[in-house]
């Protein structure tokens, strides 16, 4: 866009800028496609929170512009506005990006509140909102995070009661005569998604159970297309790099299933109703970005490697290998026909774990899992700490904080027998922080065993948040003795 047209607002209610006598709520979303789509639900629950408010978002256009008719009814600024965005006060700012110049934007800004990073011209960072403090204290440590991004997004600001009665439509189960299943073939990162050979035998097994597979992908996976057309013995219709995000969206209406690794057009094939089957590999974690809304399904590698998985350490992608492209052909198949979760249960999927997207009784997003296997340790540990934070941050009483903790002691008493043994350590840190301002050891962070990372991780960054002052230590110690209450 050239002149004046770069920094015009766009309404994805068609309406224009809906300027009233109230303040308008402004976040920020420079990330990427996915990111841009999994914060649609926030701006339905902002619409509720704060009737009468406008909804600004500052976003990328090449994102946002081609999903107007999909987006809730915000409008839309581009990064190049930013200049307009300062004129107005704010009842809300809410920075969900992690780029310096989203946090300088919103440190600039006027507002009643702030939420999220926000930066002086100095340098000054700070990051407002427990929820969005936690969220930063899962880089390289979320291992045992069961909050989903869309989510994390929204709890300093929307209350759980909202986000717990939100409905969304089942995702479309089309007639069997349908045949036709979406592949989406690229990621981010190569370690995100099937190699070619895996992509064009799935071709081939899918044609041998009269399905008609369609590949999909942006402009990036064009070279990937023609190789994984060249390797398969079987024809399949090539569409990388032909359709927009509109146009891919309105095609994705016909198709019985989409398999995807983890990527914005999975969001985006989600948002609008298409079913999908995710084939979670590599340093993604389901619980944080899976398909948002319930009725999808996701594939997960059992490796204990695989949970939680930030960034491959290993000489090769071992939770590549359970991903046999027979087997997820007779899985998709099963799927397009419309069959039972009975009827999936007894797949046989070795090495690999079948989960549903869901609600759970907290009103959550969950992804239940499609076995009758008794919670692991890793679930058990995973629920604890989510009760835990939900505890500490109000969303709910002590009483699902004492279950989880009675559920982890009975049946893995091992992992909280380690929980408890590094609580004295802990103390002893904390304790001479609040007496002298650092603790005893600066490897204390990194030598913390992995059970109760959730904690020292967050304390961690709540620290350094708060500049290490007096009253931060006192209220981290105050956070191991809400952990001491109830081990104890």
């Amino acid at each position: 866009m050239a002149g004046n047209d770069a920094i015009r607002p766009f309404s994805a209610s068609g309406m224009g800028t809906d300027m009233t006598d109230k303040r308008p709520i402004l976040v920020l979303q420079m990330q990427r496609m996915g990111d841009l789509i999994l914060s649609y639900p926030l701006m339905l629950w902002l619409t509720r929170q704060y009737p009468g408010h406008p909804i600004f978002v500052a976003a990328e256009e090449m994102f946002y512009k081609p999903l107007m008719n999909l987006s809730p009814a915000v409008t839309y600024f581009p990064w190049t506005g930013a200049h307009a965005l300062k004129q107005h006060t704010y009842e809300l700012v809410l920075n969900l990006s992690i780029q310096e110049k989203a946090a300088l934007l919103a440190g600039e800004i006027k507002a009643e509140r702030k939420l999220g990073p926000t930066q002086t011209t100095d340098g000054t960072r700070f990051v407002h909102g427990n929820w969005q403090l936690y969220r930063t204290s899962l880089v390289r440590n979320n291992l045992y995070n069961r909050y989903h991004w869309a989510e994390l997004n929204a709890l300093d600001v929307v209350p759980l009661a909202h986000i717990a009665s939100t409905r969304f439509d089942a995702p479309r189960t089309l007639p069997s005569s349908v045949r036709k299943i979406g592949l989406f073939l690229g990621a981010s990162d190569k370690a995100k998604r099937p190699s070619a050979q895996f992509w064009a035998t799935l071709i081939d097994e899918l044609h041998g159970r009269n399905l008609r597979p369609v590949l999909f992908g942006g402009p990036a996976e064009i070279p990937l297309g023609k190789e994984v057309e060249k390797t398969a013995k079987a024809p399949a219709l090539n569409l990388c790099g032909t359709l927009g995000l509109n146009e891919f969206s309105a095609v994705g209406q016909s198709m019985a299933l989409f398999i995807t690794p983890d990527t914005g057009p999975m969001h985006l094939a989600a948002w609008t109703g298409l079913k999908c089957l995710n084939l979670s590999m590599g340093n993604v974690n389901p619980w944080e970005t899976g398909p948002y809304s319930p009725g999808h399904y996701i594939l997960r590698p059992d490796r204990d490697c695989a949970k939680g998985c930030w960034q491959c350490s290993r000489e090769r992608l071992y939770c590549h290998d359970p991903f046999v492209p027979s087997r997820i052909a007779n899985l998709t198949a099963l799927m397009a026909a419309g069959d039972t979760v009975a009827k999936l249960f007894k797949m046989n999927l070795p090495g690999l774990t079948l989960f549903q997207t869901n609600k759970g009784d907290n009103g959550l997003y969950h992804i239940k899992r499609l076995d009758t296997v008794l919670p692991d340790e890793e679930r058990l540990i995973s629920r604890f700490w989510q009760t835990f934070f939900g505890y500490r941050f109000g969303l709910w009483d002590k009483n699902p904080l004492s279950t989880t903790w009675t559920g982890l002691t009975e049946n893995a008493p091992q992992a909280a027998e380690a929980l408890l043994a590094h609580i004295p350590e802990m103390g002893r840190q904390f304790k001479h922080g609040v007496r002298h301002g650092s603790l005893l050891d600066d490897s204390f962070w990194i030598g913390s065993p992995a059970i109760i990372r959730p904690l020292t991780g967050y304390a961690h960054m709540f620290l350094e948040n708060s500049d290490y002052s007096r009253h931060a230590w006192t209220a981290i110690l105050e956070l191991l003795e809400t952990l001491i209450e109830v081990c104890h």
